[in-house]
């Protein structure tokens, strides 16, 4: 994987001092070669920071210009079908090929088929900025789901973009104004959402999107060449009607296929193994497909309740895969925690963005890629609330709503720990953290529509403008979010569902999270369910296919079954706990207090300071439903402490 950074600048005589500042700041993204282009006739830069993976060679190097010398291009990224892509231009490309980098393959059918044309026909994960000699423009592109980050905006008059924020800070005249109302949805959703970024003037690129520029930095357009929206409908009117088993067939051919071609790299390659359905479906085709053992990682916690560790091992064993694990204790993951500032660049508060980076920077001990099991969940129905929705939703909405209230009265008048407590023997053999999900079920009740029931599920704080200082009030959820929440009225509710989180959470949480996690070790993770083909063909389906007696992901599960028994497969998600409340009425209650102090809410000047000091002091006294408003605080506070203290920039997190 790689960094990029440039700009178009109007002032600047000299630009290679600051891209190599801007560089330094991305050198974790890419610390194996780097490379400036500055255009001969106008008022451009370009720069790139090198992770190595295919052609290791100068072969490779970055910014490269195409053989017409029309185009000039940094890429992070994979191309997986690049290979394909060239066999198809040998009918018509008739130039001898340098090396056997993707770059230069992207290049040559840029040059040969125009951008448009070969986005369509490119499978892989890809943030690009494209430098246009002949038009003299710009056009900064993001791969279909946004896997691959990458940041725009004006600075004291220059078009800035990179792949971080990190390197934005480095410019001298860059000002560090907060958005507010991307402060806001953050507290709401514990990530900054597409297109917005912390900063005012700053946005991120949306996925399946590209925007240009022209040589004097005025925008021209922004297009979507791809929209999830018309893959639906398109894959659900074109559809085969196939039976249950053919679909299995058809999945695991597929899948195998999505599998096979992201593991091709010249650097050592293995895989995430959670012990879950998704990551080991991908190992166990990892493994069908090699003549070797695949390397697979995995992470485990102490507390028996939150440890599929022991899990992950019984699959790896039955795949036969060269397995390593990691036992963390809490002083482990307690290091970690004063450098996710650093490492994710902009606030962001998953907590379980912790044991993502533990188990990142211990599979880069062994391997430079690493293949992930994400996107299973969107794409196939594996969350909780698409399983609710199906079986008791429509029942619920039925009880009168002042009925309902009083009951999610009712139940939030016990903590969590005491529902845990009365309920923990009998609840848990289906659901881990049996009290959090009551508590959540109670937010539930008071829905008056299945879109409330969504939003309210998927969001931390449903209010976050309370806490924010000055009367800000955020912009509405649609207008701020644009089109993001408006799904296909031809959809189902659990398929509005998974198409919401298809291009929300996806993209805002759970890519960012391995993105960053992985790139602070300098580690490429790719992620094979997230194929753009696979989710045509997930979209085709019906929803019987993947939602089966009450059970989400059931196309999964059976094609999984042929390859590992079901009784290792089949047992309640945990994951890896993290006792946020414990650490921080413990071990982190001093870090914490020194973040929520009234002096420190006061100098960041967005916070409604009495309002956060008293859920932080019922919070202490064994109240947590606080806790989610809480952690986001302090992961913007770390986040803005550093900033600060000018501690962003160029980082060893190994």
């Amino acid at each position: 994987m790689c960094g990029l950074a440039g700009f178009i600048f109007t002032q600047r005589t000299n630009p290679v001092p600051l891209l190599k500042n801007m560089l330094e700041s991305l050198k974790h993204r890419g610390p194996d070669d780097h490379g400036i282009w500055v255009a001969p006739n106008c008022k451009f830069a370009l720069g790139h920071t090198r992770l190595s993976i295919l052609d290791l060679s100068q072969c490779g190097h970055q910014p490269m210009v195409s053989v017409s010398g029309r185009y000039v291009i940094a890429f992070n990224g994979e191309i997986y079908n690049h290979r394909k892509l060239r066999d198809e231009l040998s009918e018509v490309y008739d130039c001898e090929w340098r090396g056997h980098s993707d770059t230069e393959t992207l290049l040559a059918c840029i040059d040969t088929w125009g951008l448009r044309n070969t986005l369509s026909k490119c499978v892989g994960m890809f943030a690009i900025a494209l430098w246009d000699q002949k038009e003299q423009e710009l056009t900064l592109i993001r791969d279909r789901y946004g896997e691959k980050p990458l940041y725009y905006g004006n600075v004291a008059g220059d078009i800035v973009f990179a792949s971080q924020l990190s390197a934005f800070t480095v410019i001298p005249s860059f000002d560090r104004k907060i958005d507010t109302n991307a402060l806001a949805q953050f507290l709401r959703f514990s990530c900054v959402p597409d297109p917005y970024s912390i900063y005012q003037g700053i946005s991120k690129l949306e996925p399946g999107c590209y925007v240009t520029f022209d040589k004097l930095g005025r925008k021209r357009e922004k297009i979507k060449y791809w929209s999830l929206s018309d893959t639906i409908l398109t894959a659900k009117s074109n559809a085969p009607i196939q039976t249950y088993s053919q679909a299995l067939s058809n999945f695991d051919t597929l899948m195998s296929d999505a599998v096979q071609n992201q593991m091709n790299s010249d650097v050592p390659l293995g895989a995430f193994l959670s012990g879950g359905i998704d990551s080991s479906l991908v190992v166990a085709l990892m493994q069908k497909q090699s003549m070797q053992k695949v390397s697979t990682f995995s992470i485990g916690s102490n507390s028996a309740n939150h440890n599929e560790a022991q899990h992950a091992k019984e699959v790896a064993r039955h795949l036969s895969t060269d397995h390593t694990e990691l036992y963390v204790n809490d002083k482990e993951a307690l290091e970690v925690i004063p450098k996710l500032a650093q490492i994710y660049d902009e606030p962001f508060a998953d907590a379980s963005q912790i044991p993502t980076f533990l188990v990142s920077r211990m599979a880069k001990k062994q391997v430079t890629v690493v293949l992930s099991g994400d996107g299973g969940d969107e794409l196939f129905g594996g969350y909780n609330r698409y399983l609710f929705t199906n079986s008791w939703w429509k029942r619920i909405s039925r009880v009168p709503l002042p009925l309902r209230r009083l009951v999610a009265a009712s139940i939030q008048g016990l903590t969590i720990e005491t529902w845990n407590r009365l309920f923990g023997d009998l609840l848990e053999k289906r659901f881990v953290n049996p009290g959090q999900k009551l508590h959540k079920g109670a937010e539930v009740l008071t829905s008056r529509t299945v879109d409330d029931l969504y939003f309210g599920l998927v969001s931390r704080s449903k209010e976050p403008e309370k806490f924010l200082s000055g009367g800000v009030v955020p912009e509405s959820l649609f207008s701020t979010i644009g089109d993001t929440f408006r799904a296909p009225n031809a959809l189902s509710s659990i398929e509005k569902m998974m198409y919401r989180d298809s291009l929300s959470y996806l993209p805002w949480d759970i890519l960012t999270k391995v993105d960053r996690a992985s790139m602070a070790v300098s580690l490429e993770a790719r992620v094979p369910f997230l194929d753009h083909r696979l989710a045509e063909f997930a979209w085709g389906l019906p929803v019987e296919y993947k939602i089966r007696k009450g059970v989400g992901k059931s196309i999964l599960r059976d094609t999984l079954y042929s390859y590992v028994p079901k009784e290792l497969i089949d047992r309640p998600k945990m994951g890896f706990g993290i006792p946020l409340v414990e650490w921080l009425q413990g071990p982190l209650r001093d870090w914490a207090e020194a973040l929520l102090s009234e002096e420190s809410l006061s100098r960041s000047g967005v916070f409604e300071t009495l309002k956060l000091r008293r859920i932080w002091s019922e919070l202490l006294k064994g109240e947590n439903l606080g806790v989610d408003v809480i952690w986001s605080v302090l992961m913007f506070q770390s986040w803005n402490e550093n900033v600060r203290s000018n501690l962003n920039g160029s980082a060893c997190f190994e």
